[in-house]
């Protein structure tokens, strides 16, 4: 089978590592230390002293300390279905943190189809923040749709675009579960029709994908 060139939008997803390690997460910590009470003071007024000084000790309760193994969060079957001729061991891409943003790659062309699969996750400092994060992807992602039943709130858009006479279709999911969100986007396309699959199959497909993630990031694998 002659070799076919990837059209120029395949192309450049091919390389994703350098805008996925430039959105690593980063947190402060560390208790302050209270300040050591002054000698030789009465003790009503060293009570005082160190009630209006000490630090709060009150920190905010996060349901996800952690990301989950990307590569590990969908079945080999799942992999097989969506992206077939891939390696079902997937290849996690490089993060600043790899404690709070992580994403798993799979993509393969088998025969004319081209299948392309990423699972992302990032866990951020309370569910307000992941909150903010969520509104603000899908405010920039019109006419996609709620998907009902996952995370807290979750939500699906599938695009068409088209290059060198070469269609692409590209599905996104997103979630929100508490302080964590999860990321998938799936697409393909075929080069010998020019044609891209259907909005059913690319939308139903990253649907299965964000389903199966979300399990893992609530069942506390990776």
């Amino acid at each position: 089978m002659r070799s076919l060139p990837l059209p120029l939008a395949l192309t450049a997803r091919l390389s994703p590592v350098a805008v996925l390690a430039a959105a690593g997460w980063a947190l402060s910590s560390g208790p302050l230390a209270a300040p050591q009470a002054a000698e030789h003071k009465p003790a009503d007024e060293k009570t005082g002293t160190q009630s209006a000084s000490a630090p709060s000790t009150s920190t905010v309760s996060k349901t996800y300390s952690a990301a989950p193994a990307p590569c590990e969060s969908v079945a080999k079957k799942t992999v097989e279905s969506l992206v077939p001729g891939a390696k079902t061991s997937g290849k996690e891409i490089p993060s600043t943190d790899s404690t709070l943003r992580r994403t798993c790659s799979w993509n393969a062309l088998k025969g004319y189809n081209y299948r392309w699969l990423d699972v992302s996750f990032e866990v951020m400092e309370s569910d307000e923040a992941a909150e903010k994060a969520y509104k603000g992807r899908t405010e920039e992602k019109s006419g996609g749709g709620a998907v009902p039943g996952l995370g807290d709130t979750a939500y699906s858009i599938v695009n068409l675009t088209t290059e060198d006479k070469q269609e692409t279709r590209e599905g996104q999911v997103f979630v929100r579960a508490s302080n964590a969100l999860v990321v998938i986007t799936y697409n393909g396309s075929d080069f010998e029709s020019k044609k891209a699959p259907s909005t059913d199959t690319i939308n139903k497909g990253a649907i299965k994908a964000a389903k199966e993630a979300v399990a893992a990031l609530e069942g506390g694998k990776g």
